[in-house]
């Protein structure tokens, strides 16, 4: 997998006029990366696209992802 076709984009709930938010790449197969905004070149984090989904749901519900 080339990290070079991941294609950024900000969250829409970004804070500071866009500047104080994560990025995320979810176009690549299999995977979904997550990186600070603030530090492109800094560390990733990678989620498989359950893993992803099941968070992004626990968000939207209000709820810890992971906790009952």
């Amino acid at each position: 997998m080339e990290l070079i076709d991941a294609r950024w984009r900000k969250s829409t709930r970004s804070g500071n006029g866009g500047a104080s938010c994560v990025e995320v790449a979810d176009n690549l197969p299999g995977v979904v990366l997550v990186r600070d905004s603030k530090d492109r070149s800094g560390p990733l984090l990678s989620f498989g696209p359950a893993a992803w989904s099941h968070f992004v749901s626990g968000v939207a519900n209000g709820t810890t992802p992971g906790q009952p």
